[in-house]
């Protein structure tokens, strides 16, 4: 069965408390990603012939799992590690780290539980890769970068530099002019290449293999480059370490390393404003013609510069660096104008700031392109700065924000001045001396939102803050006139009471219509998508289908006014990101048929072993749900009568308990319900029914004072049972259906009679509270126990139902239940959005101007006459 990329993530995750305690994330990610390497390669290329990776004798996984529990553990791993790397060529990459290092892993005992801990989480069956991949998915790769960036969040400012954000990466590797025209001989080259995954992303662009090259100066991280490499299927990359600047690993062929080799593409994240470049530097002729050197305390300019020698006379580029580049003056000023004039700097594109972890100020794309540069009228410019969302205490692009970008920049947008523009060379040169900062050449469209004197004197709302909504009123014309007459030259005025704005909008026919024409947009890209979402089989490409579902929904909302096509798109992408591309390669894996299967949860117990606190997955099913079809859906859709049972029970529980809590809340101090109370402020069923049983002893007749007595007398002789029942006739109601008297029957009577004789008067009032009480608690454990009942006979059904299902009913319920029903209610929201937005603004301006600065001055005086005549009735005068 395929495994979901959730399941793994969390598994992966897991895995790393094993090692949490005696480092940082920093140095743990290097051992668990390591076995996630030798996990991987030995599940998927072990027995294969001519494999990308040779598993060798003792060189496996497997090998590592016959150590677990042995004394020598540590050392036995670094040698089924080094067997590994000796027979791939891996060597200094895959065998940094050691397994047999007490000051990391503990010394012992402590040494062997934590490692066979670790080896025993990668036994784990969903972490067998043999099984659960998916043709052209990349499950494993994917599962490195998501370690790779939990350890950089972890890791933080000074650690977390190894990784670039995976977004940012993508847009990278889409600007840099990758193609179905590229050739097959084309490389690609990241001279800063951390752990890779930049240069993997620009690899996975071309729609043939190419050749990748990087350099990564801390050996360590190299490996984990040249391992993340190999997980993306992508083993012939070429991972070196070294310093480019002092020890730069790539020359052309023949050349005797005297001249860097040239490469068709290169991507870059480098480190910012590095202040050491230059120990040791090799120039090999990197900063000739530019009239300056880059400052040596600042190698921004330095990599760039090292880029653009690297790059072929028709190569492309794209590299981040921090906005400073763009505007600096001094020697960066005039390497900077010389590079405007060449003509290589084809786009620059403004990123949020807080985006990178090692850094949080804000940076920039340079995309550099040398063919046609001669020919180059301008530069295209960005301005994304403003599209991201909060993310912890990072900024995070959307899918949206990403998709945006490269749309726009690679079909040179400019519908939106505010947000993209063709800049003009001199604009540039003539008008800003060569100065690139982006705010000098797009205007946000940030607007201050200005109070009107004049309304705050006369009243009314001012035209201009009416008529800026004309973007709702060009869709909503007969709304306006609804809300807003003219009062006055310049003004309008409120047409109706600021309560009734919120109805008044979501009422009008014109709104209405407007809800019409997004679903029938969204009926329309379900129309055109619904073919393929029924009809998935194992020869689909997951990532090639969410581009024509994503591309499809973006043609039908595009002529939808108000909403944006993006946030439209967003919703798509960060619900097949979140959910539905897990659902998809399930389906692609395993069939329709997976639509049965169910997944469970198991309870799980901790327990000490000395001072290491252990873990155990029990058997014990804690609880379950569909794999790919929910239980809410599967009720929703067979099942609602039970669930209607349930909910109706559940709202009757939820009302009792209500009404119980007001009685215990409302206790006085010293009453007999506060006195029952426990420390967490309830009443136990048992001290609740002893106080009523201590009242009721108390109620005293002259029946029971004779079956007490009776019952103080057994056992008797018959006859003498006899002669008391004639002397006491009254001891004759104790008779049980078969017409005797016995020690149970009088008990049983004393009971009735106790239960229906009025307790005396000094204790009626609290007698009837408790009652009351024990009452309500009856009554919610009632429905309590009826609630348990319905939902096991529900679950039972469900199960049934289950393994019942055919294909047919469960694309229904996949297809259209599960991923139309959550992508149209985020759409829907969108919607919601706009009622708001629209509401909300209307509101804030009727309430800035519902009251007339002379309105408010005389109801001051007012209340100053008032409080000064109320002080000289007291006798206070001044």
């Amino acid at each position: 069965m395929a495994v979901k990329k959730s399941e793994l993530y969390s598994s992966l995750w897991a895995s790393c408390d094993a090692l949490r305690g005696g480092m940082d994330a920093s140095q743990y990610k290097d051992y668990i990603l390591t076995l996630l390497f030798v996990k991987y390669v030995s599940d998927k290329f072990t027995g294969e012939d001519y494999a990308d990776i040779e598993i060798p004798e003792g060189g496996s996984f497997d090998d590592m799992v016959k150590l677990i529990g042995k004394k020598n553990i540590g050392e036995g791993i670094n040698k089924v590690i080094a067997k590994l790397a000796e027979a791939n060529n891996l060597r200094g990459v895959i065998d940094k780290v050691s397994f047999n290092d007490p000051d990391k892993l503990g010394k012992g005992e402590e040494m062997v539980k934590k490692l066979s801990k670790l080896i025993e989480i990668f036994r784990r069956p969903e972490l067998d890769f043999s099984k659960n991949r998916a043709e052209g998915d990349d499950l494993i790769g994917d599962a490195y970068e998501y370690l790779m960036r939990k350890f950089a969040t972890e890791s933080g400012k000074s650690k977390g530099q190894f990784y670039t954000p995976a977004e940012v990466s993508r847009i990278l590797a889409k600007v840099i002019g990758i193609s179905n025209e590229t050739r097959p001989e084309a490389t690609i080259y990241d001279p800063a290449c951390g752990s890779g995954s930049l240069l993997i992303r620009a690899l996975n662009e071309a729609p043939i293999a190419l050749s990748g090259y990087g350099q990564e100066k801390d050996t360590t991280t190299a490996g984990l480059a040249k391992m993340n490499a190999v997980l993306h299927d992508w083993a012939t990359a070429t991972i070196v370490s070294g310093n480019t600047f002092s020890d730069p690993q790539f020359f052309e062929d023949g050349s005797d390393e005297t001249v860097l080799r040239r490469f068709d593409y290169i991507v870059a994240n480098p480190p910012f404003s590095i202040k050491n470049w230059t120990d040791g530097l090799k120039e090999y002729g990197r900063f000739d013609g530019y009239g300056e050197r880059p400052p040596e305390k600042n190698g921004d300019y330095a990599w760039l510069m090292h880029i653009l020698k690297s790059l072929k006379r028709t190569g492309k580029a794209a590299v981040i660096l921090p906005h400073g580049v763009l505007f600096r003056g001094n020697a960066e000023g005039e390497i900077r104008k010389t590079l405007i004039r060449t003509g290589f700097i084809k786009g620059i594109i403004g990123l949020p700031a807080n985006l990178f972890y090692g850094t949080g100020i804000p940076a920039c794309i340079i995309i550099i392109d040398k063919e046609d540069a001669d020919e180059r009228t301008g530069i295209f410019m960005i301005d994304a700065s403003r599209d991201f969302v909060k993310d912890g205490n990072k900024n995070r692009l959307r899918e949206r924000d990403i998709y945006k970008i490269v749309t726009t920049f690679n079909e040179q947008i400019t519908t939106d001045p505010h947000y993209a523009r063709f800049v003009p060379m001199s604009e540039i040169t003539r008008k800003n001396d060569y100065n690139l900062n982006i705010s000098r050449y797009i205007d946000s469209g940030i607007t201050e939102d200005l109070q009107s004197i004049e309304a705050h004197l006369k009243g009314g709302i001012p035209a201009y803050d009416v008529d800026s909504l004309d973007r709702y009123w060009a869709i909503f014309p007969q709304l306006k006139h609804k809300l807003f007459s003219i009062l006055r030259d310049g003004f309008y005025q409120l047409n109706v009471v600021k309560d009734d704005i919120r109805s008044i909008i979501h009422d009008d026919e014109e709104f209405s219509a407007y809800a019409d024409k997004l679903d029938n947009a969204f009926m329309q890209w379900r129309e055109s998508v619904d073919g393929e979402l029924r009809n998935i089989n194992a020869y689909l490409e997951a990532k090639e289908l969410i581009v024509r579902l994503s591309e499809r929904i973006l043609t039908q909302f595009e002529g939808v006014e108000l909403i944006d096509k993006y946030d439209v798109y967003q919703v798509l992408l960060a619900y097949w990101l979140e959910v539905m591309s897990d659902d998809v390669y399930v389906v692609i894996h395993d069939g329709y048929e997976a639509g049965r299967d169910l997944s469970y949860e198991y309870v799980v117990k901790t327990r000490k072993d000395g001072d290491e606190t252990i873990i155990e997955v029990t058997d014990k099913v804690k609880s379950w749900d569909g794999k790919l079809i929910p239980k809410t859906i599967m009720t929703n859709a067979y099942f609602s009568e039970e669930s209607k049972a349930i909910d109706a029970a559940e709202v009757i529980i939820a009302d009792t308990q209500a009404q119980i809590d007001e009685m215990l809340e409302s206790a006085e101090d010293g009453s007999t319900i506060a006195e029952l109370m426990d420390d967490k402020g309830k009443v136990p069923a048992k001290a609740l029914k002893a106080a009523i049983d201590d009242i009721r002893s108390k109620i005293q007749s002259e029946e029971l004072s004779v079956l007490s007595v009776l019952l103080g007398a057994l056992p008797m002789k018959k006859k003498e049972l006899d002669a008391y029942l004639v002397k006491h006739p009254l001891c004759l109601s104790a008779k049980n259906d078969k017409g005797n008297v016995n020690a149970s029957s009088i008990k049983a009577r004393i009971a009735e009679l106790r239960a229906t004789t009025p307790v005396p008067e000094v204790y009626a009032e609290d007698y009837e509270r408790l009652m009351s009480l024990q009452s309500l608690m009856i009554k919610n454990d009632e429905q309590s126990k009826l609630v348990k009942a319905l939902k096991a006979a529900l679950e039972e059904k469900l199960k049934e139902k289950y393994t019942a299902l055919n294909v047919e009913e469960i694309k229904e319920l996949l297809v259209n239940k599960k991923w139309y029903y959550s992508i149209y209610d985020g759409i829907d929201a969108l919607y919601v959005a706009i009622s708001h937005n629209i509401t909300d603004r209307i509101v804030e301006l009727a309430e800035r101007y519902e009251d007339t600065l002379p309105a408010l001055s005389t109801l001051v005086e007012d209340y100053e006459a008032k409080v000064k005549s109320h002080l000289e009735r007291m006798g206070f005068a001044w």
